[in-house]
């Protein structure tokens, strides 16, 4: 699968590439390279990418908590693609992946970026990728309900 995605890599003109066994080694490729993308599959040992991306997000020594990371798997279930969602994951990509699919996920991730969102339980891209019509604030599970005027005469029946 690696093979794979250096040759997707290198013929849509990247040439800058750094690649690790797994995630601890990716961890520490990071502090001397300054990736602008993570493309990580989520069976590596003994760090998998699920347990890379959280420390990517949320440890302390993270080099760039913000890099994009799109996930390979070939795990697709609903439950499995949450995970990788709340873990911080960008994009998943369901093997076998396509030239291209990864080349949208990478224009997804680079050219509209979804904004980072902190709370105690998460730290990452905003889960949410659909914008409610009816919904102009900060907080969507508090929107204000439609309030509808009632004649008298409705109020009293």
């Amino acid at each position: 699968m690696r093979l794979i995605v250096l040759q997707v890599l290198h013929s849509l003109g990247i040439r800058e590439i750094r690649e690790a066994d797994d995630g601890a080694d990716a961890f520490k490729v990071m502090r001397t390279f300054d990736a602008d993308l993570i493309i990580c599959d989520w069976v590596m040992e003994p760090l998998d990418g699920i347990d890379f991306t959280r420390m990517v997000r949320s440890a302390k020594d993270s080099p760039n908590p913000f890099v994009p990371i799109i996930m390979l798997t070939g795990h697709t279930e609903f439950y499995r693609v949450m995970e990788a969602r709340d873990a911080g994951v960008n994009e998943f990509i369901a093997k076998p992946i396509s030239a291209k699919s990864l080349y949208t996920r990478m224009v997804s991730v680079i050219e509209r970026p979804r904004p980072f969102v902190k709370i105690n339980t998460y730290y990452g891209p905003c889960r949410r990728r659909q914008k409610m019509a009816n919904f102009n604030g900060q907080d969507r599970r508090q929107v204000e309900p439609e309030h509808t005027d009632l004649s008298q005469a409705e109020v009293e029946s």
